[in-house]
């Protein structure tokens, strides 16, 4: 069942994932084949972006990437009520803001901001689209990891930032942090990893596979369930997550 959106994203809440790619027919074909999503143009007449949807209710989009210097990624965005607020906040405590807020038609704004380790991730304001209509299902966002290089730091900044949503009473957050070194050699730069909930980790590996993507970590267990990492064929890289 469709989760109430409007009592769960409060603000550091993930609220939504996007990937930005080159070829958007592509990627609809292998998220379509690998996730069973069916998609909806964001704006009639346009393909510019889509969202993926399972069972008519929007779980992640799909972005054309008109920049070929943009990198080919999924990012991580986090609900508040306030992006310009909270960009300032950002600001004030190491972070940077990559990309200020800006609206996107009645959609709502969005802005992209980097923590003092370099981890990009993404505010979102919600007006009409509210973020995920479904999350915590196979096929749909179940977790996010962020992999740095402190993770002490990383918990001061985003503790600092997102409290209530990180450590508050009563609270199950869908974000944890982890060395850089855990999966990836050590110079790989601090990232958000967006992990999809699956029914059998092998069987998505194999299925990621036979839809020309790549594994990047195979099967590994993790304290939060049974994890591979893939990208897909396309280049953007993003977990498996079997709970």
């Amino acid at each position: 069942m469709a989760e109430n959106r409007a009592s769960v994203y409060a603000e550091g809440v993930p609220c939504w994932v996007d990937a930005q790619l080159p070829d958007l027919a592509a990627g609809r074909r292998f998220y379509g084949e690998l996730f069973g999503w069916t998609f909806d143009e964001v704006t009639p007449g346009t393909e510019a972006t889509v969202w993926g949807c399972k069972d008519g209710s929007p779980v992640a989009g799909l972005t054309h990437k008109a920049d070929g210097r943009m990198p080919t990624v999924w990012t991580l965005y986090f609900a508040t009520p306030d992006a310009q607020r909270l960009c300032g906040r950002i600001i004030a405590v190491g972070g940077q803001v990559v990309t200020p807020p800006e609206p996107v038609g009645d959609l709502g704004t969005a802005a992209l901001a980097a923590d003092p380790d370099g981890a990009v991730f993404g505010l979102w304001q919600m007006r009409r689209h509210r973020g995920f209509g479904r999350r915590h299902e196979t096929d749909t966002f179940g977790w996010a990891e962020l992999y740095t290089r402190d993770t002490e730091a990383a918990n001061a900044f985003y503790g600092g930032l997102f409290h209530d949503a990180l450590f508050g009473t009563d609270i199950e957050p869908d974000v944890g942090r982890a060395p850089v070194s855990d999966v990836f050699p050590a110079e790989m730069p601090p990232h958000f990893l967006v992990h999809f909930r699956v029914a059998d980790c092998a069987a998505a590996v194999a299925a990621v596979q036979r839809l020309d993507g790549r594994v990047q970590a195979p099967v590994f267990e993790a304290s939060y369930g049974r994890v591979a990492v893939v990208t897909d064929n396309q280049g953007a890289s993003f977990a498996l997550l079997e709970r």
